[in-house]
């Protein structure tokens, strides 16, 4: 199993940046497809983006497309999330996901087998 744990979060003005880091444990992250999640309060948690297993196709919502990027480093074992441009609405916890299957149904969450914690950001108007 791979335990995640995601840092980075806080509070930004809109229009600034956060990056977002998930470190992996017990496994090497090399092994897995990542994603980021997010929910904000009173509603569903919702897909942000994903990454291949190899790190060569990546995908977002269309709500964080061009302002989002998320890449990985297997020297660090980590998945960062660049949040640039932010938005009051992108206010919420943010996920980190891991599964070893890659499928076309990567936006679902249920497909997702491993979580971390979370981590919050808040972006003031």
């Amino acid at each position: 199993q791979v335990q995640l744990v995601e840092s980075g979060g806080g509070l930004v003005q809109a229009g600034g940046s956060l990056r977002l880091s998930c470190a992996a444990s017990g496994r090497t992250l090399g092994d897995y497809a990542l994603g980021w999640f997010r929910q904000a309060p009173g509603k569903e948690r919702e897909f942000v983006g994903a990454i291949s297993r190899s790190g060569g196709s990546t995908y977002y919502a269309d709500s964080v497309k061009g302002r989002f990027t998320i890449s990985r480093d297997a020297a660090v074992n980590t998945v960062y999330l660049q949040m640039n441009s932010l938005k009051p609405e992108d206010t919420a916890v943010y996920y980190c996901t891991a599964d070893p299957i890659f499928t076309a149904r990567y936006s679902d969450s249920q497909i997702w087998d491993y979580w971390g914690q979370g981590t919050q950001v808040t972006v003031s108007s």
